[in-house]
């Protein structure tokens, strides 16, 4: 009896043992059941991910304000109209410069203030650096006349004309000599002379630069004005050049004096600048980066600051 009340209570226990795991699995089948199906149900209510997308951009235009801009299709077209924002036709300028000079009301004479910050003969290891250092953070940009023997002096001015282009200066062709006898021998334009120093500058802008490079802004040593002025005939004949390339030469109209007279430190020059600026809508502004001009560089930021207050806004030349 007692064998056969402890077989029973034996087969009991399993039985139970048995039903509860079989009650356990009912029950993880079911949570599973309901978890894949609950998942099918999410899936199918999504749209694919393409059309959810197409479904953003249906919406991002449906909401946009009508501008008369071009469309999302041309926004190459767009990004290049807003990176040439800050860009000035050289031909623009030149024509500009020469009716003010002639004492007639340049065509482009618009009421609105436009400063164009040119540096001529560097590039130099010791102030070009900090111009570029200056100009970065006050977030403006200039057009740099460089001459070419200066630019491939060696592998630190060849990076600095480098540094120039990538931070969204413009280059300007200042001849490759800057060499006053070669270039006007006699105190005459000698044209084949200015013309191959102009191109022997531009193959050396290629080699740092790329062979894509090319600038239509040219600055003559001394100034075109200057020029005209001392040999009419022998100007009017590299005028006549130039224009066959589609060079664009141009002088200025505001200065510091960096390069005239006796030495001034940098409260003269901002002195000098401020007289030579009063009145003028579009100023073109010649200072020098070239070595030995480190006052230039500590007046340029109160140059621009006091431009910025006047309301003027800053271009390249191209």
């Amino acid at each position: 009896m007692e064998k056969s009340y402890t077989h029973s209570r034996t087969r009991e226990h399993r039985l139970k043992r048995n039903k509860r795991r079989l009650l356990f699995v009912a029950i993880l089948l079911f949570v599973i059941g309901c978890i894949t199906l609950i998942v099918l149900k999410v899936s199918d209510s999504k749209p694919p991910a393409q059309t959810m997308e197409q479904a953003k951009k249906t919406d991002t235009v449906s909401n946009a304000k009508p501008t008369g801009k071009p469309t999302a299709e041309s926004n190459g077209k767009v990004a290049s109209q807003k990176d040439d924002a800050g860009v000035e036709d050289g031909a623009f300028v030149e024509k500009y410069l020469n009716q003010q000079m002639l004492g007639q009301k340049p065509d482009g004479a618009d009421g609105k203030k436009v400063a164009y910050l040119s540096f001529d003969d560097g590039p130099s290891v010791t102030v070009t650096p900090e111009i570029l250092d200056i100009l970065k953070k006050q977030k403006v940009k200039a057009t740099f006349f460089v001459v070419g023997k200066e630019a491939d002096e060696n592998e630190h001015t060849k990076n600095i004309i480098k540094r120039i282009v990538a931070e969204g200066h413009a280059i300007g062709n200042h001849t490759y000599s800057h060499n006053y006898k070669y270039l006007y021998p006699h105190k005459a334009v000698s044209t084949d002379n200015v013309m191959k120093d102009i191109e022997k500058n531009n193959q050396v802008l290629k080699s740092i630069l790329g062979p894509d490079f090319s600038t239509r802004m040219i600055r003559f040593p001394g100034g075109h004005m200057t020029w005209k002025k001392k040999d009419p005939k022998g100007m009017a004949a590299l005028d006549a050049a130039l224009l066959k390339k589609d060079y664009h030469q141009v002088d200025w109209n505001v200065l510091t004096k960096d390069a005239e007279g006796r030495h001034k430190k940098a409260a003269g020059l901002i002195n000098q600048f401020m007289k030579s600026v009063k009145g003028r809508e579009k100023a073109v502004i010649l200072m020098h980066d070239t070595y030995g001009k480190e006052e230039t560089a500590k007046a340029l930021p109160v140059i621009i600051e006091y431009l910025k207050k006047q309301g003027y806004e800053f271009k390249i030349m191209k």
